[in-house]
């Protein structure tokens, strides 16, 4: 009607409905994500592909606090002789599944011969059975007053690269970029108190240091009344 009236093309209403149903679903994905109960197993297929999906699939994961319980590495191929024309596909697989095995515990699934179609092949997957926890993982802040004067939350991010990092101090959040992931995170109490001092990556985990705002941090009075 608008449209009609100001002369102004105006979008179809699909698009408004398009968009409502859009939301709707990011909030169900969300609050999956946000549920501490949530357990995550991740399915591909050992090669290169694969991996790199899992790469960046553990990275976004991590960067909500989870780490799958499993993964999952569907269609495997059979071992074969040498000379056989499968055999570099299957050296491929193996290769792959030997370096998923360092992160992951790893549950294989023989190639069935054919694509998985519909809900009775996805029944007929052989998958582990109940998880005995959820696969929250706890970003701890460790303190180092003491010896460097800095208190140091460690973020797991396994698979980030360093060039591809970023961090905004916004407030008492801290935007954390990796990738192609983006996160606002709400700082823990004690170190909303702090300014950020720097940060570093190593072996697959940030560690954010920060260090107590003389302004905001209680300070300790250098001749305390032994009466009080």
């Amino acid at each position: 009607m608008l449209g009609r009236l100001a002369g102004v093309p105006m979008p179809s209403e699909w698009l408004y409905e398009t968009t409502a149903r859009w939301d709707l679903e990011l909030a169900a994905v969300e609050a999956v994500i946000a549920d501490r109960d949530t357990v995550v197993r991740l399915v591909a297929e050992p090669g290169p592909a694969g991996a790199d999906a899992v790469r960046d699939a553990g990275l976004g994961l991590a960067l909500r606090g989870l780490r799958p319980e499993h993964l999952i590495a569907n269609r495997v191929l059979p071992d074969v002789p040498a000379d056989n024309w499968l055999a570099g596909p299957v050296a491929q697989q193996r290769k792959t599944l030997e370096e998923w095995r360092e992160t992951y515990e790893v549950v294989e699934i023989a190639h069935a011969g054919r694509d998985p179609r519909g809900l009775d092949d996805l029944g007929a997957l052989v998958v582990p059975g109940a998880p005995e926890a959820s696969s929250r993982v706890e970003w701890p802040v460790v303190d180092r007053l003491a010896e460097d004067g800095v208190l140091v939350w460690h973020v797991p991010l396994p698979g980030a690269i360093r060039d591809q990092l970023d961090l905004i101090r916004r407030g008492d959040e801290l935007v954390v970029a990796a990738g192609q992931f983006r996160r606002i995170v709400p700082l823990p109490s004690a170190l909303r108190r702090c300014t950020v001092a720097g940060a570093a990556l190593r072996d697959g985990e940030l560690r954010v240091r920060f260090a107590p705002d003389p302004d905001l941090w209680p300070q300790t009075p250098s001749n305390p009344d032994p009466d009080l």
